[in-house]
């Protein structure tokens, strides 16, 4: 029996899937984001706030703040949500496709983002707050009942709501250039919420403060069911199974999207970095400007990664620079594993309980990064082992037990 006949055999048993050919833009997404992720929290539990930023940076600290505000924060989360809703998209797909009934496939699907639920509460309150699991959990709920098997008509509203969001960037940007003119008010400093988890003494401290913080985070990121729409919207036209297709598309995604997300948050990177000083109500403004155009990052990141594996497929096979990306594909198949593994390094490498790297190495915001590159090529390489052993990350196979039974 052949790999695909055995996969369609298992899926009308109620089996997974346990071959089959994946599209491989999605998991290059998917194993890149995690490093964005990776900069964006370690930022975040070693600095103790949100988002990640030492509030009086010196040298070369101020060009890497600048950084962080124009390619990684607010601009990763929003390329995990798209993806997770590409993924919903083609997980109905595969299972349609396989004979299963619709009513069949949307019990599975719920009890996949049940489960999901769960995840992110242990996660959440056993390791990182700052969790988005379980709010995808719920959303995953909400989009299956109400969204998935709409038509194209209702679908069509997706891609509509970046015509509302990019008029909103511009009211703010008109708002952050007045403010600039004006200069009225003394000089603020850049907006940020407290962590406190992160700076607990003991474990059973920090756990009582993720116990009130996780269930905050989840409210927070409740609206991020439109990104995921929008990620269902483009796996409904396959833009990224198909980049060949829809090269210009893509392009133009790629070029607008980072274009957008770049100027949208230069002033909140230059209010960072210590080249600009505005009042509070400026900085402000700032901050919801670079968290806004934060999802036309995203954008932009997923078209350039569809045009990455558009690219891939014209090389020779056997080529060495093959190597990466299969590695960078592996991670994206067990995104789930390479997730949980970052927040318990954090937990080991920065609690002031265990090793506090960042108050023993001097600058946190540099043993931030290094410790988020060093984790993320960690589980690059674990991810690859396990691809060359074919075997599956452990946080999705327990996730599939669990959605699909024993059997």
């Amino acid at each position: 029996m052949t790999v695909d006949m055995q996969a369609r055999a298992e899926e009308r048993a109620g089996a997974p899937i346990s071959g089959g050919k994946r599209i491989l833009a999605p998991d290059l997404a998917r194993g890149a984001m995690l490093l964005l992720i990776a900069l964006a929290n370690a930022a975040g539990v070693f600095l103790a706030s949100t988002p990640g930023v030492d509030p009086t940076p010196h040298g070369p600290e101020r060009i890497w703040n600048v950084f962080l505000f124009l390619f990684v924060h607010a601009r990763a989360l929003p390329l995990f949500a798209m993806m997770f809703g590409y993924g919903l998209v083609q997980f109905a797909r595969r299972q349609d496709e396989a004979g299963r009934p619709p009513g069949a496939v949307r019990a599975l699907l719920l009890r996949r983002n049940a489960w999901l639920f769960v995840f992110g509460l242990a996660h959440g309150v056993l390791l990182y707050s700052g969790d988005v699991l379980g709010a995808y959990g719920l959303i995953g709920i909400a989009f299956t009942l109400l969204l998935l098997r709409r038509g194209d008509r209702v679908h069509r509203l997706a891609p509509g709501y970046l015509i509302l969001g990019a008029l909103y960037l511009l009211v703010l940007g008109a708002l952050v250039v007045r403010g600039l003119a004006a200069g009225a008010g003394p000089a603020a400093g850049v907006p940020t919420s407290d962590f406190p988890s992160v700076t607990a003494a003991s474990y059973p401290a920090s756990l009582e403060a993720r116990v009130t913080e996780w269930p905050a985070t989840v409210l927070t990121m409740l609206p991020m069911i439109l990104f995921i729409w929008i990620g269902a919207w483009a796996a409904r036209r396959r833009l990224l199974d198909d980049p060949a297709r829809h090269r210009r598309l893509l392009r133009r995604g790629a070029a607008i999207g980072l274009t957008v997300a770049v100027l949208g948050g230069l002033p909140m990177a230059l209010l960072a970095g210590g080249f600009l000083h505005v009042d509070a109500a400026t900085g402000g403004h700032a901050k919801l400007l670079y968290e806004s155009a934060g999802l036309f990052g995203g954008i932009g990141y997923a078209s350039l990664f569809g045009l990455l594996a558009l690219r891939v497929s014209t090389w020779p096979a056997g080529a060495r620079r093959h190597l990466p990306i299969t590695a960078l594909a592996a991670l994206g198949r067990r995104s789930l594993s390479g997730y949980l593994v970052q927040s318990v390094a954090w937990l080991v490498l920065a609690s002031p309980f265990a090793l506090a790297l960042g108050d023993r190495l001097g600058s946190p915001t540099f043993v931030a990064a290094g410790c988020a590159v060093l984790v993320w090529l960690a589980t690059l390489a674990g991810a690859y082992l396990l691809h060359r052993r074919a075997r599956r990350g452990p946080a999705e196979v327990l996730l599939r037990r669990l959605a699909y039974g024993r059997r």
